[in-house]
């Protein structure tokens, strides 16, 4: 019943809903690649429609990476949808050949129906701004991390949410929820993080939402981007999964040092969503079975925002 491509992996998934049916946009690769290893540059976006959570609908592909020599010919990574006067708008993040695939930027796409998605004339939008926020520096970590937008609107206007690093300290305790705000989804200002640093390399694939009254951050992070001093307090052995932090509003600040891992083993990229009666659910990508990489995105788990930030490991 998962959403499972027999040809294809599936892994990290962002959602919309139309008000009938919700959209599953999610990276994909070949599953004739051999190595799961080799999906991500090797990936374009796939997206399929389900009005259960559960039986889903596999559509034409939203996304593939971009011509030679643009911003996004390497790779086209997670990201979020979100509406405004009636057009529907794609954040994600992009890679380019040019400098190695090693710097990610924020573009976006446009769509009147969720299918047919045409870039934006001025991507890249947004990237990371070095008052803040650490720029390539291999001696430090692997990449320039600036990816996973999640964009979020108050009265206040447009406001994004972004793995990201901060410029200094410890370099395996960097990791922070970049920020960014708009008014208008296009142009863009790059603000300071929206958490302090709480033990991780890296925050990946971060989701806000109000749950029960309760402000929530989600994440994900591998143990081997988890710091010592949290890995030492941590009250289980750490696996790769999904983390919940409690924040003062949608848009942080959020308590990153007082997060918990959720009781999934073998979900990454987890997601919250919210059903048709109102309950919350969560979809995750199976990352593991018995010691293989799955590629496929899970059926919906229940989800109890209390029991959630009581349980879990540090």
């Amino acid at each position: 019943m998962a959403l499972r491509l027999e040809d294809r992996w599936v892994w990290d998934m962002w959602l919309a809903d139309d008000g009938e049916r919700h959209h599953a946009f999610y990276l994909q690769a070949d599953r004739a690649l051999g190595d799961h290893h080799l999906r991500h540059w090797n990936v374009s976006i796939g997206h399929a429609v389900s009005t259960d959570l559960v039986d889903w609908e596999v559509q034409p592909d939203a996304l593939q990476p971009g011509p030679a020599g643009s911003w996004d010919d390497a790779a086209t990574w997670t990201g979020c949808v979100v509406r405004r006067n009636g057009t529907w708008w794609m954040f994600y993040t992009g890679a380019s050949t040019r400098d190695d695939a090693l710097v990610q930027r924020i573009g976006a796409a446009t769509s009147t129906d969720l299918v047919t998605w045409e870039r934006h004339p001025a991507n890249p939008l947004v990237e990371a701004d070095p008052r803040w926020y650490e720029k390539l520096d291999l001696d430090a970590w692997h990449d320039e991390a600036w990816r996973d937008p999640w964009v979020v609107r108050d009265e206040g206007g447009w406001h994004m949410l972004i793995t990201a690093r901060r410029r200094e300290g410890d370099a395996e305790d960097r990791g922070v929820i970049g920020y960014a705000r708009s008014a208008d989804l296009a142009a863009w200002e790059v603000g300071p993080p929206v958490s302090a640093p709480g033990g991780f390399g890296q925050l990946e694939v971060p989701q806000s939402a109000t749950v029960d009254g309760a402000p929530l951050l989600l994440f994900s992070a591998d143990p081997a981007h988890v710091s010592d001093a949290r890995r030492a307090t941590a009250s289980t052995t750490l696996e790769a999964g999904t983390y919940v932090a409690r924040g003062t509003s949608e848009i942080g600040p959020f308590d990153v040092a007082g997060a918990r891992l959720l009781p999934y083993p073998g979900l990454y990229s987890c997601r919250l969503v919210q059903r048709r009666t109102g309950a919350w659910a969560l979809l995750g990508f199976v990352n593991e079975v018995n010691g293989e990489f799955a590629g496929e995105i899970s059926d919906p788990l229940p989800f109890d925002a209390a029991a959630a930030m009581a349980g879990g490991a540090g």
